[in-house]
């Protein structure tokens, strides 16, 4: 019995009337009443039978009457999109690459989020060492966050924030004895950040075009290390606009910005095209994206 069957079964047994399921169906009376007369046919039961100017159900269309609207309900929340999800009952582990500074601003909200819905789900976080490589088509990564670039063509993105690099130093730095301009600025060591050592980038192209260098001293290769340098020496790190204020205080940092004409910094989130539909990684995806909005302050956006 195919399921359009089934929906004139259910339309005829809540209706007790041909002309109304007819109407209820969007189909004619007569079409209505050649379905009736093939159920009765695959039940073996008249199902509706005269009473004066209506219809009444049999004893058999009674105790069908229940069981097909279940049925019916139960193949509407199969066919429709996140059919029966529970963040609740999921059990789930979802894998984040991402660099350490977004991950140490994001893993206590994004935690709390999601065990707050779903106690059950873990999240791993990974290193960018995971980045442009073909991790999302593996599998081995659900969402690539950060800078997003180098992706496979069939990756799907979202847009989420836009933000700034700014100075960080110690409070007591002599660079906040002054006014702090581009030539101050370039005085000051410096700590680069790289897992493959790199030394120059954005900043030292706009320093150049003042006609000025700064000096690398050291490099390291997260920005975890390079805050708690810059907390023991009186070397210059970098850091994200508004991000992580608490942990810079408390590291006895401040933050500046600097004063130089530098592109600003989106952050996005990626993933591969399988998991796009469902509804678990879904509902992680809009977790991981609130998160970050709330922490970046800015309003969300979509590609």
């Amino acid at each position: 019995m195919d399921l359009n069957l089934l929906r004139a079964l259910d339309a005829l047994l809540q209706e007790n009337s041909v002309t109304r399921a007819a109407e209820r169906l969007g189909t004619s009376p007569a079409a209505a009443s050649r379905t009736l007369a093939r159920l009765r046919r695959a039940v073996g039961d008249p199902l509706l039978v005269r009473a004066g100017q209506g219809m009444v159900p049999t004893p058999r269309a009674l105790e069908l009457r229940e069981e097909v609207g279940a049925l019916l309900r139960g193949c509407d929340n199969v066919l429709r999109p996140g059919a029966g999800f529970d963040a609740a009952q999921l059990r789930r582990t979802f894998t984040v690459q991402t660099a350490d500074l977004l991950l140490a601003g994001l893993a206590g909200p994004l935690t709390d989020r999601v065990h707050a819905e779903a106690p059950h789900v873990d999240v791993v976080f990974l290193p960018e060492s995971m980045e442009g490589g073909p991790a999302l088509r593996e599998g081995r990564v659900d969402v690539e966050l950060g800078v997003l670039g180098h992706l496979d063509p069939e990756i799907r993105s979202r847009h989420l924030a836009r933000t700034t690099p700014v100075g960080i130093a110690r409070s007591g730095h002599a660079l906040f004895g002054g006014r702090i301009d581009a030539r101050r600025f370039a005085a000051a060591g410096h700590i680069g950040v790289s897992r493959l050592g790199k030394r120059l980038g954005p900043i030292d192209s706009a320093l150049a075009e003042r006609g000025l260098r700064r000096r690398i001293a050291v490099v390291v290769p997260s920005h975890t290390a390079a805050m708690v340098l810059a907390r023991d020496t009186d070397l210059v790190a970098l850091s994200l606009a508004g991000w992580l204020p608490g942990t810079v205080s408390a590291l006895g940092l401040r933050a500046f910005p600097i004063p130089l004409d530098l592109p600003s910094i989106d952050l996005g989130m990626a993933w591969h095209p399988r998991n796009a539909a469902d509804p678990g990684h879904r509902w992680f995806r809009d977790h991981l994206a609130a998160a970050v909005l709330d922490l970046a302050g800015t309003e969300d956006g979509h590609n």
